[in-house]
């Protein structure tokens, strides 16, 4: 090895020990939450960081306390429809803003802008008597309807139709294809990965959503994973090892849904058509 080899390689160093460090602090409370889930609420108090055997002991305690299998239906069925949902209005709005002329569009969409900057907790109570006057408390459509077109996923989809080649549709429709057929068949599929980003990003919101299901669902029946796991600091006595494996199970999805999408997020906020 030359001493220029050598003096690259010694620059290199601060670099991938800055990427060690920032890795270690953002896997550190992962690992911390995983091993937490194997050892009794003591050891959680004493910040053991290695594996336990009180795994199966947390399970039987959850189980016990907690409807964990309704917890996680009820979370399944709210975030699977406001992605699926999402998805689909979010990108026709987005689409139609970018394809089609108006001269208001750009007026339209800075409002739209600006709602972003409206805090939830200011428009919870309007929305709450809105759907209690169509008699939706504890419905999944209470949950699920004011997330379906937010301002960003309008924005990414706007951004990414930019990309596509507006000769391709002029050539679609000078060949007789229809609007639908252009948007379904043409659009959505040249489109998969800014899909893929904004189903992570939704389905990551819908999942973690606490304060709207606590609002709009009263009966406890339909309660979500989050509400659930809020469940347990609400007693004298708290569980901490129970409480971390509830954690991680209901950690488990988002992550799952990240590393299979994974290869297309990032593509999916450049907008790339290829």
């Amino acid at each position: 090895m030359t001493s220029a080899q050598v003096f690259r390689g010694l620059r290199e160093v601060p670099k991938y020990a800055f990427l060690t460090i920032v890795a270690a602090v953002s896997i550190g409370p992962l690992y911390f939450m995983a091993v937490s889930a194997t050892n009794t609420s003591n050891d959680v108090l004493a910040s053991r960081m290695l594996p336990g055997s009180s795994l199966i002991q947390n399970w039987q305690t959850l189980l016990g306390q907690q409807d964990v299998y309704a917890a996680m239906y009820h979370s399944t069925v709210n975030a699977v429809a406001t992605t699926v949902l999402a998805l689909v209005v979010s990108s026709i709005a987005g689409y139609g803003f970018e394809v089609y002329h108006s001269r208001n569009k750009d007026r339209l969409m800075w409002v739209l802008m600006l709602a972003m900057m409206i805090p939830f907790a200011a428009t919870m109570i309007p929305l709450f008597r809105l759907f209690a006057n169509f008699g939706l408390i504890n419905s999944v459509w209470a949950v699920v309807l004011p997330a379906i077109a937010t301002p960003l996923l309008i924005l990414m989809f706007r951004q990414s139709a930019r990309s596509f080649p507006h000769e391709i549709i002029e050539a679609a429709r000078m060949d007789g294809l229809g609007e639908l057929s252009i948007f379904f068949r043409m659009f959505v599929p040249t489109m998969r990965p800014t899909y893929a980003a904004a189903a992570v990003i939704t389905f990551m919101a819908a999942w973690n959503n606490f304060l709207w299901p606590k609002v709009i669902l009263v009966n406890a029946d339909y309660q979500t994973m989050p509400m659930l796991i809020s469940n347990f600091t609400g007693g004298y006595v708290i569980d901490y090892g129970a409480l971390m494996l509830a954690v991680l199970i209901a950690s488990l999805p988002t992550i799952v849904i990240f590393f299979v999408l994974q290869r297309s997020f990032v593509a999916g906020f450049t907008g790339v058509v290829k």
